[in-house]
């Protein structure tokens, strides 16, 4: 068991003001494998006051040598890619060769896409009489999810230290180790005093102190909509900017003329990525109705090969959820769905065979639901698929956006042409192209209450930007 007992704070690890520690576990086998501290307000001070000290500094750098630093720490969490990969398989559940190339390979790329940026970003611009200048906002308080740990934190961190501002990182209590090992490799990496922090602890305490900090002049969150709320209304009284990626209910329009195996096939992947932990899941699949049953076929022969088990075991394709909490909030859902009417294609409330230790949950397929369902509105993130019957495209456009979200989406059609022109219609902010590959350069945010704002790519970079207009 690992026990971390200091939080990182001003280039150094120091203890918590607070006495308490947290537990982390194994999703797997439901033991403890890490305590870390439960961060306090005071802690949260002292990192705020670190970062704003070491922002004129940092914010005064080339924009070489800052790029200098974060490919220092890509190669930092390159060498490290087996420890984050094990580490995250552990804390999140996903199966580890998946974890490996995604939990551990996309954070890193993430620094280097920042590095890569600054090389051809042009900070001022030139228009009419005015010199139109992008400067670092200053202190970012950084809030950050379990289901992709690593991956959203340097989503945030990385270009927030590109563009010249410092970080106070609070990661999700739940998965918090890999963001110890990403304080390790900055440290090692070099970085300033004070430019980038990590206080761990439980969002009603530090993620509020963060939030509400009167020289915290950013924050970036990523999470449920409903904590997302909170963290902008408790920031609104400072009048700071907010940044949300929050919750998704994606729609997967598969049209008549759709390759219909390769389509649901995909979808169905699409929905179980992560154990469906997953903001962007493609968690309704909206088909035609008279291919309903033969989608039914698909979709439940593919679920089938979606092996629930061990993450480290090679068979296994679908781990654990995270937490007992979250087992149970998911099969809370998968009851709803079964009283509500909808048909029960594969999987249920009932526990995988042989697998009574961990938060397993059936991968599961629901049929004939209605837009109106719960299961068919609400985010449930877990393996569970809804396919709903449409009679014509207008009506399936309806249904796409009948949420109040706005993250993702999916179109499918033998006419390349005629599925763009249906992704175009579709209100969210990343719709796939007959399963177009996901893009770290493209921007990724939400429509409605899917977010504000946008990461990745230069998007990411000039979120965390202030802009001036010099009149000269």
């Amino acid at each position: 068991m690992r026990a971390y007992e200091q939080l990182y704070i001003n280039g150094q690890w120091v203890a918590s003001s607070g006495t308490g520690t947290l537990s982390v576990t194994d999703s797997a086998t439901e033991e403890v494998i890490a305590t870390i501290p439960d961060g306090t307000a005071a802690d949260v001070d002292a990192a705020v006051a670190a970062a704003k000290a070491a922002f004129p500094a940092w914010s005064a750098l080339s924009k070489e040598d800052r790029a200098a630093y974060l490919m220092k720490i890509h190669a930092g969490l390159d060498a490290r890619t087996d420890d984050i990969a094990q580490t995250i398989a552990k804390e999140v559940g996903m199966p580890l060769m998946l974890s490996n190339i995604i939990q551990a390979g996309l954070p890193k790329a993430n620094f280097a896409v920042a590095a890569q940026l600054l090389g051809s970003y042009e900070f001022e611009t030139q228009v009419g009489n005015s010199l139109v200048v992008r400067e670092p906002i200053g202190v970012v308080g950084c809030i950050t999810p379990w289901n992709y740990p690593l991956h959203q934190i340097a989503l945030k961190v990385a270009p927030a230290l590109a563009a010249g501002n410092t970080v106070v990182l609070k990661p999700s209590e739940v998965a918090p180790i890999n963001a110890f090992i990403l304080a390790e490799v900055i440290h090692e990496a070099g970085l300033p005093a004070g430019v980038f922090n990590l206080v761990t602890g439980v969002g009603p305490v530090v993620g509020e102190a963060i939030s509400a900090h009167k020289d915290v002049d950013m924050v970036s969150f990523t999470g449920s909509t409903r904590a997302g709320k909170r963290v902008a209304e408790v920031a609104s009284q400072t009048v700071k900017k907010v940044a949300l990626e929050l919750g998704g209910k994606s729609a997967n329009v598969i049209l008549p003329d759709a390759d219909l195996a390769k389509a649901v096939a995909d979808g169905v992947g699409k929905c179980f990525l992560n154990s469906g932990q997953t903001c962007t899941a493609l968690t309704r699949m909206l088909v035609p109705r008279d291919k309903l049953a033969e989608v039914e076929q698909i979709a439940a022969a593919t679920a089938a090969a979606f092996t629930p088990g061990n993450p480290f075991e090679k068979t296994s394709r679908l781990g654990p959820l995270v937490s007992a909490a979250q087992r149970e909030r998911v099969r809370g859902f998968i009851q709803k769905g079964i009283d509500e009417g909808a048909t029960l294609v594969c999987g249920g409330t009932d526990t995988p065979e042989g697998l009574d230790k961990g938060y397993f949950v059936a991968p599961t397929v629901f049929s004939n639901v209605t837009p109106d369902m719960t299961i068919a509105q609400e985010e449930i993130f877990g393996p569970v698929l809804s396919i709903i019957p449409y009679d014509t495209e207008e009506e399936a456009v309806e249904i796409a956006n009948d949420t109040i979200y706005g993250l993702a989406g999916g179109v499918w059609s033998g006419d390349p042409e005629h599925a763009k022109a249906v992704a175009r219609k579709i209100r969210a902010g990343q719709v796939e192209v007959n399963g177009g590959a996901f893009n770290v350069m493209a921007p990724f945010g939400g429509y409605k209450q899917s977010g504000l704002g946008r990461e990745a790519g230069q998007f990411g970079l000039e979120e965390f930007l202030e802009v001036k207009s010099l009149q000269l």
